[in-house]
Formats: C-alpha cells, sequence, structure tokens
C-alpha cells in the first residue's frame, strides 16, 4: 500500500471514499467490540475503526497494536456519529472504516509518553530527542522554524539579496569570545577556526561588487551556555553597500514583518521606534529595554529640597542622583522581601534602596519621618504610583544608578508577574558607544566590533577622548531580548588601522590577522554596513518557547555535550597521530 493522503486533507469532500494513510498510532481505545485508534502524522490526527464483524482477523489484529506502532491503513471515510465529532482537529468530523492494515514497524517500550501531559527531563528528553520531537509543541516549534527560514529568504530574494555560503573553515581571528579549532592535518601545527559569524567574508563580498548579500549561516562560539545561547546557532547575515542606516532599518523590517507573518499571522506595526543608547539607559537602564510594561526610571534630585532625609540631600550636594521605580501592586512584598531587595543593592556596590508602600494618602517606610509626606507625594506623583504600589529609590552616580533600577526593574517585572501592555515590542537601539575601557586590561574594547565605523562628527576624538566616541552601530530589541545587531561598517583602510591601534593591536598584530582586509580595502572598498539576527533566539520568541533549545532540533546542553550522540567524545591515537596532536594528562 502507497499513502494516498495526509491527515489534514481527510475531511467530509472524502465521505464515500477509499484512502490509504500512514503514521503513528497515537492511542488505541477498545469500546466492547469496536476499537479505535488515533492515527497520527505530522499534519495531525484522523480516527479509524475497526470492526470485528467487518473482519475479524484485521480485528485481532488491532488488538496487538499500541501506542507509536507504525502502520499503513486502507479504509473508507465515514462520518461520525452525531455527537461524537471533534472540533480540535482538522479532521474531527470524519473517520476511516479500516478494510487493510499492514503493521511497519513495532515500538519499543518507550523511555517516556508521546504527551504534552506530562513533563519529562530535559536529560531524558535530549536523549531520545526524535522522540520527543514527536510531541506536538516540539514539531509545531520546528515547523514555524521552517516557516520563518523560508520568509526571511523569500523577501531577500525579492528585495535582490543574493544567497552567498561563506566558509566554515576559517582563520582564527578572536574577538570575545572563544574560536572553536579544528587542526590541519595536511599543515601541521596549524589550525583552522569554525566561523562566529561571516563577518570579515561578507564585507570581502562587497568589496567584491556583489552589493546586497544574505545569509542563513551556522555560527560557532566557545562559551559558557546560557538559556539563550548554544554552541552552534543559525543567524539570518545580510550585507549592503552604498547605503545608510535608514536603508538597513527599512529592509530588516520588512524581513522582520514577514517572518512575524508566517509565525503569528500579524504584522507588527511599521516602522519600528528608535531611541539611542543613552536614552535606553536613561528612561530604562539598559540597553535592551523590554517596552511593553511602562516603569520608567525618573529622576527625583529636583525634590531633594522638600526633604529633610540627609542622605538624598548629601548625595544631590555630591553631584549624585535620586532616582526612583514605581512597581504597580509592589506593596504587597513582605518585609523580608523588601528585605531581599536591600541586600540586592547592596550586592550590586550600592549603599543601600529605600523603599516606600503607597496606602491612599498615606505612605509606609523606615524613614518615612525624615522624607516627608511633601517628598513622598512628589515621588507618587512623578512615579505614578497609587494605592498599592511600591516606590524604590536609590541616590548615587547616574549611570550605576540607572544601571542597578535597570536590573531591578526586570526582577520586579518578573517577580509582581506584571501584565504586559502588549504581545511584542520592537524597537531599534542606536549610537552606541564605540568602545569601553576594560579596567582588567587597562585597555579600550570594541562595545560591538572592531569593524564599526565610527560616527563622522566624533571621528576627532577618537585618539583624545576614546570614551566619548559614538559609533554607527544598531541593535533590535524585542521584548527585552537582543534578537539582532549590526552597524555601517569602515570601508577606508587608514580609518581601519587607526582603530585597530586604539584597541591596542601591533603593526605584526594587525598584519598577521587582518592584513587581507586592509588589502581588500585598498582596491576600491564602497561604504557598506548591514546586520546579523539570531533566528534561534526569534524563533523562541515568537513560539513562546524558554530557552532556545526548544527550537533547535538537536541542541546540546548547558555543558556543550549531546546526550543523544554522545558528543564530544575521544578519538583513536590514529586520528591523533594524523592530526600530530598529543592529549597529555
Amino acid at each position: 500500500m502507497k499513502r494516498s493522503q495526509t491527515s489534514s486533507t481527510v475531511d467530509r469532500s472524502l465521505i464515500g471514499q477509499e484512502v490509504i494513510l500512514c503514521g503513528w498510532v497515537n492511542s488505541r481505545r477498545d469500546h466492547g467490540g469496536l476499537i479505535f485508534i488515533d492515527l497520527r502524522d505530522r499534519e495531525g490526527l484522523v480516527q479509524a475503526v475497526f470492526n470485528p464483524e467487518t473482519d475479524a482477523d484485521l480485528h485481532a489484529q488491532a488488538h496487538g497494536l499500541r501506542n507509536e506502532f507504525v502502520v499503513c491503513l486502507r479504509g473508507t471515510v465515514r462520518p461520525r456519529p452525531e455527537g461524537t465529532e471533534n472540533p480540535r482537529i482538522a479532521s474531527g468530523e470524519v473517520e476511516v472504516a479500516v478494510l487493510e492494515m499492514e503493521i511497519l514497524n513495532a515500538c519499543a517500550p518507550l523511555p517516556f509518553e508521546i504527551t504534552e501531559d506530562k513533563e519529562v527531563g530535559e536529560d531524558v528528553r535530549l536523549a531520545y530527542r526524535y522522540l520527543d520531537l514527536r510531541r506536538p509543541r516540539m514539531r509545531n516549534n520546528i515547523i514555524t522554524r521552517s516557516r520563518i527560514f523560508q520568509a526571511c529568504r523569500e523577501v531577500l530574494y525579492e528585495l535582490g539579496f543574493v544567497d552567498v555560503e561563506t566558509p566554515i573553515l576559517t582563520k582564527s581571528t578572536p574577538e570575545g569570545a572563544r574560536d572553536y579549532l579544528v587542526p590541519s592535518r595536511l599543515n601541521p601545527g596549524l589550525f583552522y577556526a569554525l566561523p562566529q559569524s561571516p563577518q570579515l567574508f561578507k564585507q570581502l563580498l562587497m568589496v567584491s561588487g556583489l552589493e546586497r548579500y544574505f545569509q542563513v549561516a551556522k555560527c560557532f562560539r566557545d562559551e559558557d551556555l546560557r538559556r539563550d545561547r548554544q554552541p552552534e546557532f543559525t543567524q539570518l547575515d545580510l550585507e549592503m553597500s552604498f547605503i545608510d542606516e535608514d536603508d538597513i532599518f527599512s529592509v530588516s523590517e520588512q524581513v522582520m514583518a514577514r517572518m512575524f507573518q508566517a509565525a503569528r499571522g500579524f504584522v507588527p506595526e511599521l516602522p519600528f521606534p528608535r531611541m539611542s543608547y543613552e536614552e535606553a539607559v536613561r528612561r530604562f537602564g539598559s540597553d535592551k529595554p523590554d517596552l511593553r510594561f511602562g516603569m520608567e526610571i525618573i529622576d527625583l534630585s529636583q525634590l531633594s529640597a522638600v526633604t529633610n532625609f540627609q542622605v538624598f540631600k548629601s548625595a544631590v550636594a555630591a553631584d549624585r542622583v535620586i532616582l526612583g521605580l514605581g512597581v504597580k501592586g509592589g506593596a504587597e512584598l513582605s518585609l523580608k522581601e523588601l528585605d531581599e531587595l536591600i541586600e540586592f543593592a547592596k550586592t550590586s556596590g550600592l549603599k543601600g534602596l529605600v523603599w516606600v508602600k503607597v496606602a491612599g494618602a498615606d505612605f509606609q517606610s523606615p524613614v518615612r519621618k525624615h522624607l516627608g509626606d511633601e517628598f513622598l507625594r512628589g515621588c507618587a506623583e512623578r512615579l505614578g504610583c497609587s494605592e498599592g504600589d511600591l516606590m524604590l529609590l536609590v541616590a548615587e552616580q547616574p549611570r550605576s544608578g540607572r544601571l542597578f533600577l535597570g536590573q531591578l526593574r526586570i526582577k520586579m517585572i518578573e517577580r509582581m508577574r506584571l501584565e504586559p501592555r502588549q504581545e511584542f515590542s520592537l524597537v531599534w537601539i542606536t549610537d552606541f558607544p564605540m568602545f569601553h575601557y576594560n579596567d582588567e586590561e587597562q585597555r579600550w574594547d570594541s562595545e560591538h566590533h572592531p569593524f564599526t565605523a565610527p560616527r563622522e562628527e566624533d571621528i576627532p576624538l577618537l585618539e583624545s577622548d576614546p570614551g566619548k566616541v559614538r559609533s554607527r552601530a544598531y541593535d533590535l530589541v524585542i521584548n527585552g531580548n537582543e534578537i539582532g545587531s549590526g552597524s555601517i561598517r569602515i570601508h577606508q583602510r587608514a580609518l581601519q588601522e587607526r582603530i585597530f591601534k586604539i584597541l591596542g593591536l601591533n603593526p605584526e598584530d594587525i598584519e598577521s590577522k587582518f592584513g587581507f582586509l586592509l588589502k581588500a580595502f585598498s582596491f576600491g572598498a564602497p561604504p557598506h554596513g548591514g546586520a546579523a539576527y539570531g533566528l534561534d533566539r526569534l524563533t523562541a520568541l515568537l513560539t513562546g518557547s524558554g530557552s532556545i533549545r526548544e527550537v533547535i532540533p538537536f541542541p546540546k546542553t548547558q555543558k556543550a555535550y549531546c546526550p543523544l550522540t554522545s558528543a564530544p567524545s575521544e578519538v583513536s591515537s590514529r586520528q591523533l597521530e594524523e592530526l600530530n596532536l598529543t592529549i597529555t594528562e
């Protein structure tokens, strides 16, 4: 027998016709003579019925079926008896009266049930990932991932982009995360690196004159793993010539709109809002602000004139600021929970944290008497707090205070389980600092990467005051998650060499690591820029998954280990000898 159709096509239009279906036994029910099975394929379920009066041998064969047996059925489509329809599935108005069955494969006892009803440990799920992927949620995640990938490719082809594969075995130029290294057999003692990004190759493609490039690229980083990190991940990579930031934003927004449409059936409002790095930190204490909750950080320093609280008055006199955060419903927190917040502030390097509960026109706080009601009323008004809310106040240096309250804001959103104003919030963060100072190594590091162009008006500050230089970098943030980042690139050799020198690279390092790029810039490199978007993170967000492991077919654990294949694994002494490697104890 050969399958004639899938479950999703079995409906009332086929009543009276014979069909041949293949799939897995999702469940079996014995109802006093009649045996029912739900046959599952990738598209869904179909109910099949075995009647002993029609074929006793076939009915007896059905008695031996167990969940996850693979079978092929031939039968006649008929309406379900009135009152037994199942509106939750596409084939819910009909069933198949089985005339013939072939058991294609039996199933051994399962390590866990193929159902959403029971929790299964992640170690077991990953060891039997092929079974885990049979569960509806996981199957739908992978199918949604495919639709997202298809959507991004379609819109970029329409916009004139060329799909180009860049090398996987490339040169090690570590910037930030560690490289995965691959020893070369033909060049003893030398190593390839797996790419952390196609960054240099896509810039070289712009030098080559392709003008519009994209790639769904596999990238690799040997770093400690978290919920949103994997040693290998997939990103949408794109680069364009003769453009500015507006062109990148426009193309990216069209791509995002198509991917949202494919995954969720709606398009987010275009264009996405933009916010400078400085504004994001000032208002939300983060360069990845989740805008769905409001809760802005407010400068309350002007109210210091109406309080007798010496801590606040002294702070303002010493050029520090009083900053406040309002938490809806936060007055329900216990004294123990509030003490934990104070301890969190101290472990974060702050001197302390003042809490104030709003109870109508009244206030509750250990230092209420010192703060004074006029000060508290002014705080409540500016923070938008009313009865049942909580005010959290600090007196600190502007940047450290805002960054702390940014962390506290996220913590309170999670703890209070606040309802977002909307499902998705997308925002561009722009004008990042060009550099940040590495106190440990006493040098400047790139905030983005060393190929990012500085703002033209800030170029005179490069050597004299690097900390004030703004870059032409940008991030796309969705619900507080950095989904992508990019920049306008440096395309002039002299400027690129200046940046390398600021980063502490000597001429030998520059030539060794990046000489090929600088040489390319000498042969007519066009102005160009681009971006890269984490497709694993985006898919996790659009499917409501808590981890990118839920949307990657075969992920690694947090220790970069694959329980399914037991990778990484030992290799033979012969292989090591061929690669001129020795393992030391």
